[in-house]
């Protein structure tokens, strides 16, 4: 089986990543009130921009990481 945990896990942090961020910028604009007790400070945006990140990087080094595996494998035999 040639599954990457990687790629599982990547998938997981973008999602919630992406909606952590769509759910931040929806409130930025539509109950502006509600970040006055954090100084202003949308921390939604912020991680959900994080994790959105993480994930993408997990997912990309998964997919490089399946894709280079078959033909070193073939290499290190010789042939």
């Amino acid at each position: 089986m040639n599954l990457d945990i990687r790629l599982p896990i990547g998938l997981l942090f973008a999602l919630l990543g992406g909606l952590l961020l769509l759910y931040g910028l929806a409130t930025q604009f539509t109950q502006p009130g509600l970040y006055e007790r954090s100084l202003g400070i949308n921390i939604n945006i912020g991680w959900g921009l994080v994790m959105l990140l993480f994930g993408s990087g997990m997912i990309w080094l998964g997919r490089r990481g399946t894709t280079a595996h078959p033909s070193e494998s073939v290499s290190s035999r010789g042939h």
